[in-house]
């Protein structure tokens, strides 16, 4: 008698979790990416051989529901090398068809730099520069909504000399 219990138990625990994830999904149909575009960078004060940035995003949401968010993290990745990370506790809410911008503290490690001015003297050649910018907005049942925005970014290629 307890086995059969216990197997009733188990079952209606699975159709539970089975009508969750059903609705979960049925809730995520229709739901359009978040656009994240750079729309600044201004820099900090950094400790030792380490570069510190202020990134400023400007996220879209095309959705018909405002989603808030209680943390971001973002990852920064220059000629396919990672680059630059930083987190932010803050706290908001992207407006339904609305936009907002989020200030993130980027740190750039010593060695990143350096490996980056290394490929940055090959990619001078061609001019072009390609980035990978991940992140996450914290928060909600599904713990966050993650967002990429991905380039090149041209460089000057004006003489150096000066003439």
């Amino acid at each position: 008698m307890p086995t059969h219990r216990a197997s009733l138990v188990v079952r209606l625990l699975l159709f539970v979790v089975a009508m969750l994830s059903i609705g979960g999904c049925a809730g995520m149909l229709g739901q359009q990416p978040l656009r994240v575009n750079v729309a600044g960078i201004e820099p900090l004060a950094g400790q030792g051989m380490e570069m510190r940035f202020t990134l400023k995003l400007r996220v879209q949401n095309p959705n018909e529901a405002a989603i808030d968010y209680n943390g971001v993290s973002v990852e920064l990745d220059l000629n396919g090398k990672p680059f630059a990370s930083g987190v932010s506790d803050q706290s908001g809410s992207v407006p339904r068809f609305g936009e907002t911008v989020i200030s993130v503290p980027l740190t750039v490690p010593a060695f990143a730099a350096v490996r980056q001015a290394f490929a940055f003297a090959d990619s001078a050649q061609s001019g072009q520069l390609p980035y990978v910018l991940r992140g996450r907005l914290a928060g909600g049942i599904t713990g966050g909504t993650r967002f990429i925005d991905q380039g090149t970014l041209s460089l000057p290629m004006n003489d150096m000399s000066g003439t």
